[in-house]
């Protein structure tokens, strides 16, 4: 008993490192989560940005070729 009295703080601070460094790896493991979402969500908007620059290259290549049509008149 003497011992566990003359240590007490010493496994205390031990304790507490142990607690922190769980929660220090749990929060890691979140961001790492987070840091995946956000990845994919960057893929996706990349792709949806990519489609609409092309709908509207598509588009604006058709009023080109009509103003054409409409000068050589």
């Amino acid at each position: 008993m003497e011992l566990l009295r003359d240590f007490w703080a010493i496994i205390m601070a031990g304790l507490a490192g142990l607690v922190w460094l769980v929660r220090l790896e749990s929060r890691t493991f979140a961001n790492e989560g987070e840091l995946k979402r956000q990845r994919e969500q960057r893929h996706e908007d990349l792709k949806a940005t990519t489609d609409a620059r092309a709908e509207t290259n598509k588009m604006l290549t058709e009023i080109r070729e009509d103003i054409k049509k409409l000068i050589a008149r």
